[in-house]
């Protein structure tokens, strides 16, 4: 049950039959029409934009236009008042029934409260982490993991059908530089002294690699060249590290669909396939670029590579896709990896990226762009950085993995559903403080108990209530007389509650799941203070000792405030409390 959307959908009718009556021209677009609620709640319960928006097509002047529509408006039973404010808004607000019936609907649909047709089944990709297969993944990681699969989980709540993917970058330098880690590690398993020369990973996380290869290889590769043991180091090593990625990711309760291999792409034509594609749009040629921007020409050795002329999809320049040398840049597999994207026949792709990578962020729409003709939209997300705190103090990098703190570090220390709301009580772009003091404080300050407090405070009321035989199982609940809900402090909630569905559509059109940890925080705020009134005001208590009728009604509201944070919960990837210890 969207409210907001049947609010809508009454301006919208008031609106036909303005047209029907001559009132309006006929063939207006309603697009722009809203229903929201207003920026004071003393104004109503909802606005709508309706007359603001369409006054100028229709040669009407907004105020004259939303006084005719206020009359129209006024005539359902579920408008209690319409008033015409400023130019040409509209306030609406509410009969009392309208909430009462909004959380007898929020507790018939339970866990389906707030979900969504609106993705109407296009079939989503959202790429994320896709870290190198060099080690541990660290506490950046963490956070584009629960970004990424709280926006999964947040789309397929929205109707979309959603696909989890990692791009495995094994097939750049770095897995040359894993293999010769490694290799260190595997002489040392012999007895001899590693040398972890600069450039080469020092983390203690490669000794139990070492130890495998002695395991499997026994001294066959020591004292051979490079060239003899390289490849089989790399393979056998990325194997281990993908392995040790997938654990971290479990621990944090992410699970991928696709694991998609950059290797892959080379030496099988995939990469030849994309830039035909680009080619024979006329968008690959020859030539030299301009020298970039802080260097002057004298600095600068202008050389013929194969570009792609990404200019004509909005970048500010075009491409190297392909080294006077004839290799591929870092550019050339990555087109050739959403160009497979696109041919599985995705809808819309996502990609979740490190901060470092907003340079990159022009190029690949443009490419995803000009592969499908404009069809598929790719919004990338931006990453910023976390920046961890301890004791008053920066917390220190992790000696395992040699150069930083490790997903398992924080993990560890604070469990995985704090890890996972902590990480996204930020916009994605903002940088992020964690720290692990506060984040396991019980107080209002803390937005992970404060929630989780709402939610273990409902069922503890459920309980009470059921031990002094009140029936609280949710078909109860929803036939109780919630005309007894009638205190503003009550309607207050339940007006609270109605934004759930409208906010679920929100934040998955903008690919933001800090939304839904925002709106959680402030369902559980109100919650907590209606709780807190009913220490003055005994009659806003949810369990009224005398009056089991009223009880049902007071709990029923209260349920359906716990249906609405587990389903939020739910899509941040968070287990709801039961009870706080």
């Amino acid at each position: 049950m969207n409210l907001f959307n049947e609010l809508r959908t009454l301006v919208l009718g008031a609106l036909d039959a303005l047209v029907a009556e001559g009132a309006l021209p006929a063939g207006l677009d309603f697009a722009s029409v809203a229903v929201e609620p207003p920026r004071d709640a003393a104004h109503g319960d909802m606005a709508t934009n309706a007359a603001m928006v369409l006054a100028k097509p229709a040669g009407a002047k907004p105020r004259d236009l939303a006084e005719a529509l206020v009359v129209k408006l006024a005539a359902d039973p579920r408008v209690l008042a319409a008033e015409v404010a400023g130019p040409g808004f509209i306030n609406l607000r509410l009969a009392p029934g309208v909430w009462q019936d909004l959380v007898r609907a929020a507790l018939q649909a339970g866990d389906g409260f707030g979900r969504s047709t609106m993705g109407q089944g296009q079939r989503v990709n959202v790429e994320f982490v896709s870290a190198n297969p060099t080690g541990p993944m660290h506490v950046g990681h963490v956070r584009g993991a629960v970004f990424g699969d709280a926006l999964a989980r947040l789309l397929a709540f929205a109707g979309h059908e959603v696909t989890r993917e990692y791009y495995i970058n094994d097939g750049g330098a770095q897995v040359d530089v894993l293999a010769r880690s490694a290799y260190e590690r595997y002489r040392e398993a012999h007895g001899l002294s590693p040398e972890i020369r600069e450039g080469l990973y020092p983390g203690d996380y490669l000794i139990p690699v070492g130890e495998a290869l002695k395991q499997e290889f026994g001294d066959s590769l020591l004292e051979r060249p490079e060239a003899d043991w390289l490849e089989t180091v790399r393979d056998f090593a990325t194997d281990r590290m993908m392995a040790l990625i997938r654990e971290d990711l479990a621990a944090l309760g992410v699970h991928m669909d696709v694991w998609f291999s950059e290797k892959s792409l080379y030496g099988t034509g995939r990469i030849e396939a994309a830039l035909e594609a680009l080619r024979a749009k006329g968008l690959i040629y020859h030539g030299t670029l301009e020298p970039p921007k802080g260097k002057t020409p004298e600095d600068w050795e202008p050389r013929e590579q194969t570009l792609f002329r990404s200019t004509a999809h909005g970048d500010d320049v075009d491409r190297p896709v392909q080294k006077s040398d004839g290799s591929w840049t870092y550019f050339a597999p990555d087109i050739a990896y959403h160009y497979d994207k696109i041919t599985r026949g995705f809808d819309a792709l996502i990609d979740v990226f490190g901060a470092d990578h907003g340079g990159y962020v022009k190029r690949m729409k443009a490419a995803v762009s000009a592969l499908s003709d404009g069809r598929v939209p790719l919004d990338i997300k931006l990453m910023q950085l976390v920046k961890l705190w301890k004791n008053g103090e920066p917390f220190k990098m992790s000696k395992r993995a040699g150069t930083f703190v490790t997903l398992r570090d924080v993990v560890d220390q604070v469990g995985p559903d704090v890890t996972r709301f902590v990480m996204l009580t930020r916009k994605n772009d903002m940088t992020l403080d964690f720290d692990f003091d506060k984040v396991l404080e019980q107080s209002k300050d803390n937005p992970v108990f404060y929630v989780q407090y709402a939610h273990a405070r409902v069922r503890s009321v459920m309980r009470k209530a059921a031990e002094a035989g009140v029936a609280v199982d949710d078909a109860a609940l929803a036939g109780a007389d919630l005309a007894r809900l009638d205190h503003e402090a009550e309607i207050a909630l339940a007006r609270k509650i109605a934004e759930w569905p409208r906010l679920v559509e929100t934040a998955a059109r903008s690919n933001e799941p800090h939304r839904v940890a925002f709106y959680l925080y402030e369902l559980a705020s109100d919650f907590h203070g209606l709780w807190n009134r009913g220490n003055d005001t005994p009659g806003l208590r949810f369990v009224q000792e005398d009056d089991p009728a009223a009880s049902q009604a007071k709990i029923a509201l209260a349920r359906a405030v716990a249906v609405v944070i587990s389903a939020g919960l739910g899509i941040l990837g968070v287990t709801p409390v039961e009870e706080m210890r």
